[in-house]
Order: C-alpha cells, then sequence, then structure tokens
C-alpha cells in the first residue's frame, strides 16, 4: 500500500479525501474515512478492510486488496468456510466501484474459469455508461475514479479465469478503454499530474490489446493534455502518433478528428496557416467518411460536426482570430446535441470571448451570462470565464457591460 501511494504521489490526507468520495459517489451517504484509518491501513492495524473502505481503497489506488498487502479472513475449521471465503475474495477483490456495480452477480468459482464474448459485451454496456456520464458531468473525481475501478474489474477477469487470445485482447481494450476516460476526466478537470500517469498505465495497456481505435483515442487524448499545458511540441508529436495509425487511413472519420485536434494545437503558436491548412484536411475527411461506418462508442458519442467547429473554434481563438473564431462557435451551437452540456458551456464561453476580443462587450457579457450555473462550476469552463473577467476589466474596466458581470459573478459567490 506504501509503495502504491509512493507511485502515485499521494498522501494520506489525500487518499483519505478520494476514498470518502468513493463511498459517497457508490454508496449514497458520505464517508467517514479519516487520517488515522488511512493510518490504520498503511500500518497493519486494519488486518482486512471493511467492505467500504476496501472498496474505496481498491478504487483510488487502483489495486485489489491483495496487491495492497492485505489478507482475507480465511477460517480453516471446514471446507465449507474455506470455499464461502474463495467467493467473497472473488466477489470483492475485484476494484472500486466496477465490484459495487457487479457485487450480486458473483458466482462460484467453477462458472468464472472460461471469460467469453459475454464478459466483454458487460463491460462495453459499462463503458457506454461512463462515456454518458462524462458528457453530462465530465472532469469529475468521481468519473475518473469509477473508471479506473471498472478498469481493474476488466483486468480483474484475466486473473480468475481462462480466454481465447481474441477474448484477451478485448479485454486489454476495455480495460485501456476505461483507463482512457479516468485519463480524460482529469485532464478536463485539471487534475493534470493524474492525467499523466493515466495515461502511462492507458498506453501500455492499449498496446498489449492491438486495438489501433483505443491508441488512436489515447495519442489524441494525451495531444490534448499536453496542449493544456502549455507545451505545444510535445503535444503536436502525440497528435502525431495517433495521426500515423494506419486506422485512419482506413476510415476518414479518424482523421477529420486528428487534423482537427493538430489545428488547435497550432493555435497556441498562433499559426493561422498551419490552423488552415489543417482545417482544411480535417473538413475534407470528414466529408470522405461514410456515416454507416462501425466504429466505437467514445467516437460516436461526440464527434460530428459540432466538435469539428469546436476544435476550429479552439484553434482561431487561441491565434486571435477572434472574427474566425465566433463564426465557428456560432456553427458549433448549431449543430451541438442537446445531451452534451459540458460541450454547449464551454463553446459559449469560448464565443463569449470571441465576441470581447472584438470589442463586442455587451453581446459578450450576455453570452457568458448565458451559460447554466452548474456548468459555469466546470473546472475547464470556470477557468475561461476567469479569463475572460480579466480580458473584461483590461478592455473596459469602467464600462456598464464590466459592472453588470462582476455584478453577476459577485451574486453568484454569496451563499
Amino acid at each position: 500500500m506504501q509503495q502504491r501511494m509512493d507511485d502515485l504521489d499521494m498522501t494520506q490526507v489525500e487518499l483519505a479525501r478520494r476514498m470518502n468520495e468513493v463511498i459517497e459517489e457508490v454508496f449514497g451517504s458520505p464517508g467517514k474515512v479519516s487520517v488515522r484509518t488511512v493510518h490504520n491501513l498503511m500500518h497493519g492495524k486494519t488486518s482486512w478492510p471493511h467492505t467500504k473502505i476496501r472498496i474505496a481503497l481498491e478504487s483510488v489506488l487502483g489495486r485489489t486488496a491483495e496487491e495492497l498487502g492485505f489478507e482475507p479472513r480465511c477460517k480453516t475449521r471446514s471446507g465449507d468456510e474455506q470455499e464461502g471465503s474463495a467467493v467473497q475474495r472473488r466477489t470483492f477483490g475485484t476494484t472500486a466501484v466496477g465490484l459495487a456495480l457487479a457485487a450480486t452477480a458473483a458466482r462460484p468459482a467453477a462458472a468464472r474459469t472460461r471469460i467469453g464474448s459475454g464478459d466483454v459485451q458487460r463491460l462495453h454496456t459499462k463503458f457506454a455508461e461512463i462515456i454518458a456520464k462524462d458528457h453530462r458531468q465530465g472532469g469529475s473525481l468521481s468519473i475518473e475514479n469509477q473508471a479506473l475501478g471498472l478498469a481493474g474489474e476488466a483486468l480483474g477477469l484475466l486473473q480468475r479465469g481462462s480466454c481465447s487470445q481474441r477474448i484477451q485482447n478485448a479485454i486489454y481494450a476495455t480495460a485501456a478503454s476505461f483507463t482512457s476516460s479516468a485519463m480524460w476526466a482529469a485532464t478536463d478537470g485539471r487534475r493534470f499530474d493524474a492525467a499523466q500517469r493515466h495515461f502511462d498505465r492507458a498506453s501500455s495497456l492499449a498496446g498489449m490489446s492491438g486495438d489501433q481505435a483505443i491508441q488512436f483515442r489515447i495519442w489524441s487524448h494525451a495531444g490534448s493534455l499536453y496542449r493544456h499545458l502549455a507545451r505545444p511540441v510535445d503535444a503536436l508529436a502525440a497528435n502525431d502518433a495517433a495521426r500515423r495509425l494506419t486506422l485512419v487511413r482506413r476510415d476518414p472519420l479518424f482523421g477529420a478528428l486528428g487534423h482537427a485536434r493538430h489545428a488547435a494545437i497550432h493555435g497556441v503558436h498562433g499559426d493561422l496557416a498551419a490552423i488552415r491548412r489543417c482545417m482544411g484536411q480535417a473538413e475534407d475527411a470528414f466529408d470522405r467518411a461514410a456515416s454507416d461506418e462501425p466504429r466505437p462508442v467514445w467516437m460516436r458519442a461526440f464527434f460530428d460536426q459540432a466538435e469539428l467547429h469546436s476544435l476550429a473554434t479552439a484553434a482561431y481563438l487561441a491565434a486571435q482570430d477572434y472574427a474566425t473564431a465566433e463564426a465557428h462557435a456560432h456553427r458549433s451551437l448549431v449543430y451541438l446535441r442537446p445531451n452534451l452540456t459540458r460541450s454547449r458551456a464551454i463553446t459559449t464561453a469560448r464565443l463569449a470571448r470571441a465576441q470581447l476580443g472584438q470589442g463586442d462587450l455587451g453581446p459578450a457579457v450576455a453570452t457568458a451570462t448565458s451559460i447554466p450555473g452548474s456548468s459555469m462550476d466546470h473546472p475547464r469552463v470556470a477557468g475561461m470565464l476567469n479569463s475572460f473577467t480579466r480580458a473584461l476589466s483590461e478592455v473596459a474596466p469602467r464600462s456598464p457591460e464590466t459592472r453588470q458581470w462582476n455584478e453577476f459573478t459577485n451574486a453568484r459567490r454569496t451563499p
């Protein structure tokens, strides 16, 4: 356990906090894990954690209790008791929230010796739920932890049974998918150190799977991570790794996403010629992509014309071509699907900044105030609005629009 905490650069205080968040998310009531609880776990005063504690611990640290050094209670007075303990370990030994979701489905060991396509499909269903939750909430620590827990559940299948090479590859791909969702949740929530750790693990799992679609997603996410960290050279290299995959040549839609994200990275450099070139390639690839091609759920869930224009908005906004950024933002909002609430808030915040960049103070403030209050608390949206506040104060510190915006933001902070 100590080694795992060191690997994650995690303190006892942080571990206790994150465990409480997992308990509240899974069981619906606040967790009561304290630093003393963690201290007792680390120093052997608790030989086998209580179920809730164990689920939370495995979720946050991404390892089973046994891997963290704990030994299950196993009475030796009878074979029946030993078998009961073994079943209990199989039921609760998988990681995190995935365990809580699947605990009622526990079966004797003999029924779990062969892993098949049904197991993979159940994992895919849970992955679809993670994707849907991410688009509703975005960036939350609970999504990050739940995704990690489900990755652990997927890998736990391989430890408890046998399967064909095809099924093994599919399970590694699913575990990589869950881990990449944790990576994106951390990036979206601006927890960049955690995102980097998840990237390392996700890329390793994707390599073992041989699945190019998930490899594309992970490298493309890495490009976005480095763009947010203002490391454009690394961002371009990571996104190039995604664009070089043969999958991109087979399916133009992946090429469209790769080119559009490349344009967004060039925006950090302010390279308008490169942005126009990449967006032209993205639009051409998007037009060539077949609409009925089978694609992963994560791709189908978000990438469309709205996202294409959203990435163009980000690129031109970073390069300070405010008029072009505004035009793309309006198009993105027209095409945007109603369920993508986080995307709508981000694009609206970018639109407000683009309007402000052109000196349109009234429309800019009206656009910014139209973002729902719940979306304003999203880490990326909050960061954009803080930037908007600074820019507005610099451009027109004594204007009625600045006073209106400041009153609006102050009212939001007042309990």
